[in-house]
């Protein structure tokens, strides 16, 4: 009985785990709404490779999707 419940809570874990990945634009999205609570009025999230990223300051990089293939950047525009 106390495998067949393990099992069933490993089973459960592991399921959370093998979720969807995010898709890019949904992510985008959550970001925006975080940034815009901290009322920064002029910003650019823009949504480029992994390879693309690697020409980028990682300090740029605040969100990875589409199972790690894209990157959001951020950068604060100077208005």
């Amino acid at each position: 009985m106390k495998r067949f419940a393990l099992a069933i809570i490993c089973g459960a874990l592991a399921t959370s785990v093998v979720a969807a990945p995010k898709d890019c634009e949904e992510l985008r999205k959550e970001i925006e709404v975080k940034i815009q609570a901290k009322a920064i009025p002029s910003y650019t999230l823009e949504i480029i490779t992994a390879e693309e990223a690697k020409n980028h300051d990682s300090a740029m990089i605040v969100g990875s999707c589409e199972n790690g293939t894209k990157r959001i950047i951020y950068q604060k525009n100077n208005d």
